[in-house]
């Protein structure tokens, strides 16, 4: 009995193979023509190379986007996965275990595959973070990143970060100095460069240091890692301050328009560059009759009224034809 079925499952699977290899042969011949077909890969086409049938178009394309012409060349190229990132410790390289104890199905583990689970995680730490200066980093990129996350800043601002702390780490600036006060300097740094600046006061207001050594530490990593960053231009201030004021694009425009006219007066020296924008801000809204109060730019840009308040007149006293 037990020969007869062996028999019937072997007869079945060569049936079936042999229905599989007839299926390749049609779709290799061509229906109108029983030609041969080609595949067009540059196209994304199948075609009859006899009559010129298009038999498939708009294929895909399970092949890297690059090409090689040497074996040392397609191993430099090749790589699979998510790219490298430097605002992970270990560049997200290794591997993630996740907290929840559920399997692939969304089923929750039993006991003891939960007690398993555990100890992998340990064990999987461990082996991420195997000296103190992995450690060091791990909590610094952390910081950078939660940092980053409660100013809305972009990724790029991260990475440039990230970078800016592992490059003060490999130069030893660290000693007698905080994690928290150099990753938040860090931060404070890339995004000037990257033109998407914050102010000190707020960027202390998401960090766990004061304002005094965050300005402290960031003269420090600039002047010690060479680093090229430019004076906050209090243009770069406005389109924010005016989008939180829920004001009309005229009113940034005009805005603009007050802070170069002060540049160009020299009016600018000296001052806060967040102080000035948020006084172009509310004279602008003047100017164009937009409502919005001291208070209101006060609190977004976090300056006192007093310094919108001189700050305003000086810029009204710069426009031509304008006095305070």
């Amino acid at each position: 009995m037990s020969e007869r079925l062996h028999t019937r499952g072997s007869r079945s699977r060569t049936e079936t193979d042999e229905e599989e290899s007839e299926r390749t042969d049609e779709t290799l011949t061509c229906p109108e023509c029983d030609g041969n077909v080609i595949t067009d890969e540059e196209h994304g086409e199948t075609v009859c190379a006899d009559c010129g049938l298009v038999v498939e178009a708009d294929s895909v394309d399970r092949g890297p986007e690059w090409r090689a012409f040497d074996s040392r060349e397609k191993d430099e190229k090749s790589r699979v996965g998510a790219p490298t990132t430097n605002t992970m410790h270990d560049k997200g390289l290794s591997t993630n275990i996740d907290w929840r104890d559920k399997d692939a199905y969304g089923r929750s583990l039993g006991a003891r595959q939960r007690q398993k689970m555990q100890r992998l995680r340990k064990w999987n730490e461990r082996f991420r973070t195997r000296d103190s200066k992995e450690r060091n980093l791990k909590q610094a990129l952390g910081e950078i990143d939660r940092m980053a996350s409660a100013q809305g800043l972009p990724d790029n601002v991260r990475e440039t970060a990230s970078v800016i702390y592992r490059r003060a780490l490999d130069e030893d600036l660290l000693p007698g100095r905080s994690i928290e006060g150099v990753s938040t300097s860090c931060v404070y740094a890339a995004a000037r460069m990257a033109g998407v600046p914050r102010s000190l006061d707020e960027i202390a207001d998401v960090s766990r240091v004061e304002k005094a050594e965050i300005a402290r530490t960031y003269r420090y990593v600039v002047r010690e890692l060479k680093l090229e960053v430019k004076p906050a231009d209090p243009e770069q201030y406005v389109p924010r301050f005016a989008s939180d004021l829920e004001l009309s694009e005229e009113s940034e425009m005009r805005a603009k328009s007050l802070l170069r006219n002060a540049k160009e007066k020299g009016v600018h020296s000296g001052k806060s560059p967040v102080g000035l924008a948020a006084a172009a801000v509310y004279a602008a809204a003047l100017l164009t009759n937009e409502k919005t109060t001291q208070a209101a730019v006060s609190e977004v840009a976090d300056i006192s009224e007093v310094t919108i308040r001189n700050r305003y007149h000086e810029l009204l006293e710069a426009e031509d034809g304008l006095v305070a």
